[in-house]
Order: C-alpha cells, then structure tokens, then sequence
C-alpha cells in the first residue's frame, strides 16, 4: 500500500518561507516522477511543481523564483522549499506520485498524499 504524508505547513507571514516535506513508502518510486499540488478554498486544484528520479523538475509560473522542489531518493522522501511567501499561495499542499513531470503538470497523478495547510497572512 503506498502511503505518502506530508509535514511542514503552518501559519506564517508574507514574505517568510516554510519547507514542506514529503515521506513516501509502500513500493519503490525509482521510475515515478513525485510533485506537489495545492488547493485553495473555492478553487480547482492546481499543480505546483514536480521533480523526476533524475531531478528534472518543472515548477509551475506562479511559484517560479521562489519555490524550489527537491528529492532524496535514498530516504523515498521530497521537500519543497517556499519563499517570499504571498497570501495567494494558501492553500492545503499535496504530494503526489506520477507518470512523468509532464502528466503531473497536466494534473494527472497515481497516488496523493491527505495534504498539509499553508496559511500566508498579510
């Protein structure tokens, strides 16, 4: 059974930063690409960025310069790095498993994590 938990949310203000984590366990993801998506409140889920065994990564444009994503495949575990921080990226933060970056970037995923809230107040 694969399993994938997210930590590291929280409350913090415009212009902080958090580092979300993601552990994945149940299976070996070596030919899987991992990413993250969020949701806000009244919105459609949204891709965020996804990173493949090898690092290639794609990171979506609303999040380009600040966010970085990251892989330790050692550890089947992935972070996500988050800077100047804007109330617009509240949301609940959700890891996932996918084909490739490319699908994952359509939306498209395999598993998915119960999700972490970040809240950015102004």
């Amino acid at each position: 059974q694969v399993q994938l938990v997210e930590s590291g949310g929280g409350l913090v203000q415009a212009g902080g930063s958090l580092r979300l984590s993601c552990a994945a366990s149940g299976r070996t993801f070596s030919r899987y690409a991992m990413g993250w998506f969020r949701q806000a409140p009244g919105k459609e889920g949204e891709f965020v960025a996804a990173i493949t065994w090898s690092g290639d990564n794609i990171v979506a444009d609303s999040v380009k310069g600040r966010f970085t994503i990251s892989r330790d495949n050692a550890k089947n575990t992935m972070s996500l790095q988050m800077n100047s921080l804007k109330p617009e990226d509240t949301a609940v933060y959700f890891c996932a498993v996918g084909l490739t970056i490319a699908t994952m970037k359509g939306r498209s995923y395999a598993y998915r994590g119960q999700g972490t809230q970040v809240t950015v107040s102004s």
